[in-house]
């Protein structure tokens, strides 16, 4: 079970919530038992002595809208998500030990992300013991939460947590999923994300989520959303799933009226159709939508973000971002929590470097989204994704996650900020 890999400080975290999380281990007998004694012994050897990040674009804003206007009343105002939301603001943070060792992680904010990074979180981290992570992260949330419960603080937090994992896993020698309790399957099936689905056919993917945030609005919109899904359909066959993703632009009537137009082409799941912060809508749409499953998450926080929805019965299907939702080690606490209300979990981002370490040692993880594939990116991009091969994603099997990043690379993808 997932919630055996959380540590006993998530029972006090969230004891005024009703939703609880049996069976957790101490940090060291969850180590112990997982015979990581190099890593015990290395304990104290290491210390940190360099924190920084880089604003590293790992696709340009203008896949997500544009910021040339016509008018007050444009659509077009509704789907720019500017330089510091998803991956446009993706943020590599770099941390560095007195031995040598250096982590690597993948975050969020763009810019801003970087300036918590330099401004804020490095006071917390230079000088200290680096195997400290949950230690490490309480600290590093409890110091931002006066703004950054959500969004720009948690998406800065989550690049660093990750590179502490990262060097976690160098120091023993080991590679990440082996510290999180060791691999539960050698590959993981990918879901391809892109409205091409003739490009994840020729890999091999099984699976298939259709982006249908850039259709037109109103009733126009839920034609061409019918036809869209009803051509994936006839081109992918009646076995493969099929998914969309709406990027929270509908309300609850119309998703309540699209569902049941799109019953017949049998959908898995519906992700994000309305608002994040829209609770009591979700929890409608959990309750009235059959036969397709509500997703949401990617654009959630913390277990105690996660601990709302599933209280609430207002997700069937959650997808943290490793990335953004607090790194590995918050990704952990929100396994468990899922588990704990038998909700399946689908992290987003699921086929980076880092995703699917986390999804190869968590049993509930089924599915691996596309990140990277049969995507035109740039070097880093593909230095950050997974093994591919017919469909399936691997984890690496070196040290920690299997990331190695070049000076020269860094200077040559970032951006000022």
């Amino acid at each position: 079970m997932a919630s055996s890999l959380v540590s006993l400080n998530l029972a006090s975290r969230f004891q005024r919530t009703p939703v609880k999380v049996e069976s957790m281990q101490t940090r060291r007998a969850f180590l112990s038992s997982l015979a990581l004694a190099p890593l015990l012994r290395a304990a104290g050897r290491h210390k940190i002595v360099a924190v920084d990040a880089f604003h590293t674009p790992l696709l340009p804003t203008s896949r997500f809208g544009t910021s040339q206007f016509q008018d007050d009343f444009d659509p077009a105002r509704r789907r720019w998500f500017g330089p510091f939301s998803q991956i446009s603001g993706s943020v590599i943070s770099r941390i560095r030990t007195d031995s040598g060792i250096t982590g690597y992680g993948l975050g969020g904010g763009g810019g801003a992300g970087v300036y918590i990074v330099e401004r804020h979180l490095r006071d917390l981290l230079l000088g200290v013991n680096p195997l400290n992570i949950e230690l490490l992260w309480d600290q590093m949330h409890g110091s931002t939460s006066f703004y950054g419960r959500r969004g720009l603080g948690v998406m800065a937090v989550s690049g660093l947590d990750l590179a502490l994992w990262d060097i976690a896993g160098k120091i023993a020698g080991v590679p990440v999923w082996q510290l999180a309790g060791g691999l539960t399957r050698p590959r993981t099936p990918v879901y391809f994300t892109s409205p091409n689905v003739e490009t994840g056919l020729k890999l091999g993917c099984r699976a298939f989520k259709l982006p249908v945030d850039g259709v037109p609005q109103g009733r126009e919109a839920m034609k061409a959303i019918v036809d869209q899904v009803a051509r994936a359909r006839n081109q992918i066959g009646p076995e493969a799933d099929l998914m969309i993703d709406c990027l929270a632009r509908f309300d609850v009537p119309f998703t309540l009226e699209l569902a049941e137009r799109l019953a017949e082409y049998r959908v898995r799941w519906i992700e994000e159709p309305i608002d994040p912060d829209d609770t009591e809508g979700y929890e409608t749409l959990c309750a009235k939508v059959k036969g397709t499953l509500i997703a949401s998450g990617e654009h959630e926080y913390t277990p105690f973000g996660f601990s709302d929805l599933l209280r609430h019965k207002a997700v069937q299907l959650a997808q943290p971002d490793i990335s953004w939702s607090g790194g590995f080690t918050e990704l952990r606490r929100i396994a468990a929590l899922a588990d704990r209300a038998g909700v399946p979990l689908v992290p987003h981002r699921g086929s980076s470097r880092f995703g699917i370490h986390f999804i190869a040692a968590t049993p509930q993880c089924q599915l691996a989204e596309s990140f990277g594939i049969g995507e035109k990116g740039n070097e880093l991009m593909e230095a950050l994704t997974s093994r591919f091969e017919n469909g399936y994603a691997y984890p690496s099997e070196g040290p920690g996650f299997g990331v190695e990043i070049t000076e020269a690379l860094l200077k040559k993808v970032s951006v000022p900020v």
